[in-house]
């Protein structure tokens, strides 16, 4: 029988290939685009809110095609970019957490003269044709899209907005898990199920135990991940509780706590860390589009070419309005790959708007949804899940310690070695 990491190739080779030479293509559109691009006086805005995966892809992909008279401003309420994917990592390692915040500035310097400005601030409500920033200032659009994502309990996602501040938040967590002895993770998501498992590989003589309100870890996958990482954490010395849902301590702060489980017993531990559940940022569009906030699950309606959905009468005011990414009800997956994926459908939409040309439409592909998920020091896994439940995992390794986080400063066009020690 073929290996998964075989069978996975096969299976999306048609698919890479397509996108190796759509993205070819891109790249020779936007140098042509460069050249051509010109700035001229009192061009319309695109406005980009968000500026986490899926709001700078958009952003930077706009910069290579909007058309002269055109321009991107990037609202983002955060210093620096939040490299979540090493959060987890960075809340156990010391001494590492500043390379988690990444410059925006070099991701644009390479676009045309007048075609991008970014404003850190943020906004605090939409209105038709502009939106107010909590600085007090309004900006016009001529389109909006709304990336706003969803918030999520630190270390997931961070309270501060400047690196100095967040770096600190991350070393309080660093320092609380050193000091306990006994630490209970609430929450079997990704999150979790990494902060768990870094946790013990750096301090194996510490108690860990991950609990999980259902009865499967990574509950949006497959049966066959679940039992991978179960045996896995076992391996390390991860204590596993599932089926559990403690009350834990409700100002979400990393403290002592005793945790009382559905059979009656009690477990007093030094840490509790809260690893739970998501929040979409839609308050900002509570009051300009109610009817577009989904009662089930809190995120922005929006149809197939992204454009919010409405109750039939705004329909016309939405038109020039798009959400995608964790914020949206897109029908895709909760990651970065599908906001990117996503990014592209929305640009795709706002340059067929300009020449009155017709909409795509966004349909969610599975590799959209494919998981890395690091299991320790030395570990990880991936998995990717069809839509038929046909599914392909296959273990590799971590890179360096700081899991290749000067990589990602290379992608974002930042200098890693002079900024990192800061």
């Amino acid at each position: 029988m073929p290996s998964d990491k075989l069978r996975v190739f096969t299976r999306y080779l048609p698919f890479l290939l397509k996108y190796g030479l759509k993205f070819l293509y891109q790249r020779l559109q936007a140098t042509v685009h460069r050249r051509t691009y010109c700035s001229l006086p009192s061009p319309q805005t695109v406005l980009v809110i968000g500026g986490s995966f899926t709001g700078v892809w958009l952003a930077r992909r706009l910069t290579e095609s909007l058309p002269s008279g055109y321009k991107v401003i990037l609202i983002e309420k955060n210093s620096h970019f939040n490299y979540l994917f090493n959060f987890p990592r960075y809340s156990v390692l010391q001494g590492h957490e500043q390379q988690a915040f990444i410059p925006y500035q070099g991701l644009f310097e390479n676009a045309p003269e007048g075609i991008f400005e970014q404003i850190t601030d943020e906004v605090i409500c939409v209105r038709e044709g502009d939106v107010e920033l909590r600085s007090g200032k309004c900006i016009q659009y001529a389109y909006l899209v709304i990336a706003t994502g969803a918030t999520q309990s630190p270390p997931a996602k961070l309270l501060a907005s400047r690196k100095g501040e967040a770096c600190a938040e991350l070393r309080v967590l660093q320092t609380r898990i050193k000091e306990a002895e006994r630490i209970a993770v609430v929450g079997g998501g990704a999150v979790g199920v990494q902060l768990s498992a870094d946790v013990k590989s750096f301090y194996p003589d510490k108690k860990v135990v991950l609990i999980h309100s259902r009865g499967q870890l990574l509950s949006n996958f497959g049966v066959r991940l679940h039992e991978y990482v179960v045996g896995k954490l076992a391996a390390l010395g991860v204590d596993v509780l599932l089926g559990e849902r403690p009350a834990t301590p409700g100002d979400g702060k990393w403290e002592s706590a005793e945790l009382i489980l559905k059979d009656g017993r009690s477990e007093l531990f030094d840490l509790v860390i809260p690893s739970t559940g998501q929040t979409p940022n839609t308050s900002i569009i509570a009051g300009f589009a109610p009817s577009s906030i989904s009662a089930q699950t809190g995120r922005i309606l929006v149809k197939s070419t992204l454009q919010l959905e409405g109750d039939g009468k705004f329909d016309e005011v939405f038109e020039n309005i798009f959400a995608l990414g964790d914020v949206a009800e897109t029908g895709g997956p909760k990651m970065a790959s599908a906001g990117m994926m996503q990014g592209e459908i929305v640009r795709e939409n706002i340059l067929a708007l300009i020449r009155g040309e017709q909409l795509a439409e966004y349909t969610p592909l599975a590799l959209e949804g494919a998981l890395k998920l690091r299991l320790g020091k030395d570990e990880c896994v991936m998995y990717i899940q069809e839509d038929d439940g046909t599914d392909f995992m296959f273990p590799g390794k971590n890179g360096n310690v700081d899991l290749e986080a000067a990589k990602a400063w290379k992608m974002f066009g930042a200098v890693f070695e002079e900024e990192a020690n800061e």
